[in-house]
This record gives structure tokens, C-alpha cells and sequence, in this order.
């Protein structure tokens, strides 16, 4: 069973980029992965276009290059209220860029150019350049950021994938999405309540885009702002899948989890049938 694969160029679907050893459910659900790492600031002087940031990444490049994610933090926030999710995904085997935004007030299609900025120069003059595939980038964010993580997946369609964290936009509308895309909403938000955000983005991405829904049980709005095992097991298998095109980890996304006390509800266009 594999999933639709659209949005993922024929090219690049017959070819795997595994990292790591074969996951199982403790081995995403865990604090932290089988790849040591460090990590590097990027000072807002010596970049443009976005406001630097902390570059997470796997200190051994035994197993190859790896991928890359760049993260925006939402209204008013810093790098400091999504840092968590740097260490925990690099760990998995990913560069991960979380980033400073020019202002904190930043809307969210600016926070949407500055995440593509920062891919741009994790990519083109980062000093863990030669450790990324370049071809193989995502892009995550909360709330305003999750906002501009919608609309960076609209505009950069050679993305690998895309996961809005409680997002918030005034656009509804993201039929022009070509980005596998996991949307991650939260119960009990009353900030971006999932029935005026989160469900109708995702309901409003194509029917054969590669795409879920994810509620969390009872969440608020700020539940990605803290270390949430949820979120990162859900975001590993997504971006393991289709940044890594690592079908060892359809088993945690298809077929779909049920409810429970972490998941309200999940929605997928993946094959529920092996």
C-alpha cells in the first residue's frame, strides 16, 4: 500500500532517502531520535529577508545529506516558542531551521516569504549548506506561521511538505496547494477555532493532493508551543514520508488513527486498504 504520491515528482517518488534504522511507535514517540546533533544561531545581522534564527542538524553525515524544514513561530512570538520541535526533529535525521520572524506583528504571507527566505539561505549560504538536499525541503509553523506555512506551500510548489501548527489566515481558500499537506488543529482553540481555520484549510486542499487532518484532543491554541508528543510523532511520519519519500512510516499515518484521548479526529486521502 503506498499513498497517492501527488505532488511528488516521478523523479524523486523512485527513490528513498531512509535515515536512520526501521521506526517504530516508541522510536517516534520519543524525546528524541537516533542521530546526535548541534546546533548554530544565525544572527539577523548577516541574513535577509527573515529575522535569523537556531539551525538544528545531525552532527554525522555517514548516511548521506539529509532534509531540511525551516519553522515559523506565530503572532507575537520568537523562535523560543517553537525551538522545541529543532533538537526533536533534527534528531530524526533533519536540518531544521527555527526561525526569528523581522517583527513579531509580521502577517502571515510575510511570515510566509521569510520562511522560503530561510530555506533559500539554510540552502544557498548556511554553514550546514553541503549537509542538505536542497531539493528535499519543507516548511511548519504555528498559527500565523502555520498561516504562512500555507501560503509558502502555495508559492513554492517543489516543496516536499508542509505542516500548519493551529493556523491562522484569513484566506480560506488554499485550492491551489500542490504540497503534501498535514494539518494540525486543536479542539479547544479559541484563537483559530478549527471550524472557521484548520478544517476549512483543509477541506480546501484538493481532493487528490496527499493531505490530513489532525485534532488534538482537547488542545488549545498554543499546544504546539510546548514539547508535544503528538505533534512531533504525527510531523516525523509526514515529513519522513514525504521529504525522505520513506515508506517505512505509512504504517503511522495509513490507515489513519482513530480517536482517542490525543486525537479528536483525523481525516486522510491515503488508501485504507494494504
Amino acid at each position: 500500500m503506498v499513498l497517492s504520491l501527488v505532488g511528488v515528482t516521478p523523479a524523486s517518488a523512485e527513490v528513498e532517502y531512509r535515515r536512520g534504522p526501521a521506526p517504530t511507535n516508541s522510536s517516534i514517540e520519543a524525546s528524541r531520535g537516533p542521530f546526535a546533533t548541534a546546533s548554530t544561531s544565525v544572527s539577523s545581522l548577516l541574513v535577509t529577508g527573515f529575522g535569523g534564527g537556531t539551525i538544528y542538524y545531525p552532527t554525522s553525515t555517514a548516511e548521506g545529506t539529509f532534509g531540511a524544514v525551516a519553522i515559523s513561530p506565530g503572532y507575537t512570538g520568537t523562535q523560543s516558542s517553537i525551538s522545541w520541535l529543532g533538537p526533536r526533529l533534527a534528531s530524526q535525521g533533519f536540518v531544521v531551521f527555527t526561525i526569528d520572524t523581522n517583527t513579531t506583528l509580521d502577517q502571515p504571507d510575510s511570515r510566509a516569504s521569510q520562511l522560503l527566505a530561510a530555506l533559500d539561505y539554510l540552502t544557498e549560504r548556511s554553514a550546514v549548506r553541503t549537509r542538505i538536499d536542497a531539493a528535499r525541503l519543507g516548511v511548519m509553523g504555528h498559527s500565523m506561521g502555520g498561516g504562512g506555512t500555507l501560503r509558502a506551500a502555495e508559492q513554492r510548489p517543489a516543496l516536499q511538505a508542509a505542516i500548519p501548527l493551529t493556523a491562522w489566515h484569513t484566506d480560506k481558500t488554499w485550492s491551489g496547494v500542490r504540497v503534501p499537506t498535514l494539518v494540525v488543529g486543536a479542539e479547544a482553540d479559541t484563537v483559530a477555532p478549527v471550524a472557521t481555520h484548520s478544517e476549512p484549510f483543509y477541506t480546501s486542499l484538493p481532493s487528490t493532493l496527499d493531505k490530513a487532518y489532525l485534532e488534538l484532543n482537547g488542545a488549545t491554541h498554543f499546544a504546539p508551543n510546548t514539547s508535544n508528543t503528538t505533534i512531533a510523532k504525527y510531523s516525523i511520519s509526514w515529513l519522513k514520508r514525504f521529504i525522505d519519500n520513506d515508506t517505512r512510516y505509512e504504517q503511522f499515518l495509513c490507515p489513519a488513527p482513530g480517536r482517542s484521548t490525543l486525537i479528536s479526529e483525523y481525516r486522510d486521502t491515503c488508501p485504507h486498504s494494504v
